[in-house]
């Protein structure tokens, strides 16, 4: 709204998984976006289960995508593990926003390989040859094979990228292992400008428990 106002060159872009597309919030920001022809693109990351309910439970819509319908704009399926196909529709959408021609809501197909969580055992709930099947279509193995195939890398500039990705990983865990443990009572710290009566008293109670327990 305010890029509109103001006519300003700005465009924003929401992620969310195909889980979020079942929550109202989601089909509300659909609607204003539509109704106020907003420059916003709605990225969904179409990964095929929300934990583990799958999309044919989900929803009854044939894609994603055409969620868009029902709000009055476009929406796009693109394959999500095509590197360069997600890089193209994000960017034709930006252009698109760019212009004043209003929101954009793009479907990337793709598929989440490991569990949820670590306290998710997505054995329960898919086959294990689900899996494998789509580890095969792994968005930076099949990028890699591509700038092969180009002569764009080769053998030896992986193995230095690969390289260089590790020393800067260990590089960030070692910087946040050095940084001292949070205290408790912080999590009520710079959240509000001025802190509500309820965590107030929350804040207190904490504190008192901290004092008599200790951390």
């Amino acid at each position: 709204m305010a890029a509109n106002i103001k006519k300003k060159k700005l465009a924003t872009l929401g992620c969310f998984g195909d889980g979020a597309s079942s929550e109202g919030d989601m089909h509300e920001a659909m609607n204003f976006a539509g109704v106020f022809n907003a420059p916003t693109i709605f990225f969904c990351q179409n990964n095929q289960y929300a934990i583990s309910v799958p999309v044919k439970k989900q929803t009854r819509s044939e894609t994603f995508a055409q969620k868009a319908i029902a709000h009055g704009f476009e929406g796009i399926q693109v394959d999500g593990n095509d590197i360069l196909a997600v890089y193209k529709a994000t960017k034709d959408a930006l252009k698109k926003a760019y212009s004043g021609k209003g929101p954009t809501l793009i479907e990337c197909v793709t598929y989440r390989i490991e569990s949820h969580s670590t306290s998710d055992d997505e054995t329960v709930y898919r086959p294990k040859s689900e899996v494998e099947k789509w580890r095969k279509r792994d968005p930076i193995e099949r990028f890699e094979k591509f700038l092969v195939k180009k002569k764009i890398l080769d053998k030896k500039k992986i193995d230095k990228i690969r390289e260089d990705a590790k020393k800067r990983v260990s590089k960030a865990v070692e910087e946040y292992e050095a940084e001292p443990k949070p205290k408790t009572i912080d999590m009520f710290s710079y959240v509000y400008k001025e802190t509500p009566a309820f965590l107030k008293e929350e804040h207190e109670d904490l504190k008192k428990y901290l004092d008599e327990e200790g951390e």
